[in-house]
């Protein structure tokens, strides 16, 4: 895979971020495939490096796109960048720490499944580390089920709760509500999907909370497979093809139009595929 140069120095903790989130794509990666090779699919991930076009000013950057379009993941979407650069005047006030100096450094993972088969739920995950005047973890997972399960839920939960509970005794509490606040649809009143866990400006320790978000994406990978193979195989109607459409509809609507990381990456010269590759091939709505 030919992952883009970084025109620009990285501090070790910038580069051991950087790291991290290239070795959790790849094994991400490589166990979505495996599961398409169990359900007798060849489909195999496509990536597709990218540069960011920058002003003089900015310092530049890019990333990876990796995108499959399966038997079982019917898009699904890895993305890993590294990027530095200016915010605007008006943006860096939204940012932590990034007030009076518009300078930042970001790298980070994010990931998109929406599955084939309706019973499977589609997820989210992300991980990133940011460099303002301040240094700064932050991410999540969530679930997405246009047909929910209860010992999916429970499960999914269960090991985030997990990860969460040796960093912290609050952890799980208080990211699970995070996430029920952060993943709500204002005009549709309703939730994303089941929740998960999500996190941000984690700052001060850096080696505890690198440590703590390596745990939540070790959790993601070792959990979301198990259940995307205890559901794969199940039938659906047509009713249930149509319900997935039309709650795909909403999670549309939910990161267009509230999602931080799309903001994110539009307003700092991201890579526009990868930016919307958390959009569902197919929705509806009625």
């Amino acid at each position: 895979m030919n992952i883009p140069n970084v025109p620009f120095a990285l501090d070790d903790q910038q580069q051991a971020a950087r790291a991290w989130f290239e070795e959790l794509r790849n094994r991400i990666c490589a166990e979505f495939e495996a599961i398409e090779r169990e359900a007798g699919s060849d489909a195999r991930f496509e990536y597709t490096p990218w540069n960011r076009d920058d002003d003089a000013e900015a310092r530049g950057g890019g990333g990876v796109r990796g995108l499959i379009k399966g038997k079982v993941f019917e898009k699904a979407g890895v993305n890993v960048s590294t990027v530095g650069g200016a915010f605007s005047e008006e943006f860096s006030k939204t940012i932590h720490g990034a007030g009076e100096n518009p300078n930042f450094f970001a790298t980070g993972i994010s990931l998109v499944a929406h599955m084939a088969n309706p019973h499977v739920p589609a997820v989210h995950m992300n991980t990133r580390f940011l460099v303002t005047q301040k240094r700064w973890f932050g991410g999540g997972a969530d679930l997405n089920p246009p047909l929910p399960y209860e010992e999916d839920t429970a499960d999914f939960h269960g090991r985030l709760k997990a990860a969460c509970d040796p960093h912290g005794a609050d952890y799980y509490d208080r990211y699970k509500k995070w996430a029920d606040d952060y993943f709500w649809i204002p005009h549709r009143n309703v939730h994303r999907g089941v929740g998960g866990i999500f996190y941000d400006h984690l700052e001060g320790d850096f080696a505890a909370n690198f440590a703590f978000t390596r745990a939540v994406g070790e959790a993601f990978l070792d959990v979301f497979p198990r259940i995307v193979r205890r559901r794969m195989g199940l039938g659906f109607s047509a009713a249930e093809k149509e319900q997935q459409l039309v709650w795909r509809g909403r999670y549309a609507e939910f990161n267009l139009v509230y999602d931080r990381g799309t903001l994110f990456g539009l307003k700092t010269g991201g890579n526009i595929d990868a930016i919307l590759m958390s959009l569902p091939p197919e929705a509806k709505w009625a």
